[in-house]
């Protein structure tokens, strides 16, 4: 069986080479990377060599898609994290009107507050700290904290870009 699935993979690996351009494959590897990752990382899984992960990779750096960091002497590319964010705020915008937005908001300011009484603090960071190794269900509080302040922000993000856009179309 892991015979076939080999095959399996190789044969979408070809034809995904034989689909794509260098250049696609390696922006679609980028689209992927959360941390970053090296030209030869990229190169290894986008099917290309170093050299041309690397030249793509600079161009989707030129052009604000990617950003490096640098790991030592290493050179590490990842999606642009701007980019993400108003990609995010653009799809919200685009998917929910006002009236939903601004409930959203509310649901989630009153999930906040529910953490902040439940748990005495008036942070996840703060919680963090108070948090033993083992505690299971306050670990899974804080992630659902974090995960929920972070869709606030953009849910916010969202109407303040969706009254700005309205204001310059006036």
């Amino acid at each position: 069986m892991t015979e076939t699935w080999d095959n399996v993979n190789e044969q979408v690996k070809a034809d995904w080479k034989d689909e794509t351009t260098p250049f696609e494959r390696v922006y679609e590897i980028v689209e992927q990377t959360h941390d970053g990752q090296s030209a030869a990382e990229i190169a290894d899984r986008a099917l290309v060599s170093e050299p041309t992960a690397r030249r793509h990779c600079k161009t989707l750096v030129n052009t604000g898609f990617a950003e490096t960091e640098q790991d030592g002497q290493t050179t590490l590319y990842r999606r642009d994290s701007d980019r993400i964010l108003m990609s995010r705020i653009r799809e919200l915008r685009e998917e929910v009107d006002r009236p939903e937005l601004l409930d959203s908001i509310k649901e989630m300011k009153a999930e906040i507050r529910r953490y902040e009484d439940s748990y005495d603090v008036v942070s996840p960071e703060e919680l963090a700290q108070q948090l033993d190794g083992d505690e299971t269900e306050g670990w899974d509080d804080l992630t659902a904290w974090r995960t929920t302040r972070q869709n606030l922000a953009v849910a916010q993000a969202a109407l303040a870009y969706a009254e700005a856009s309205h204001q310059l179309a006036v």
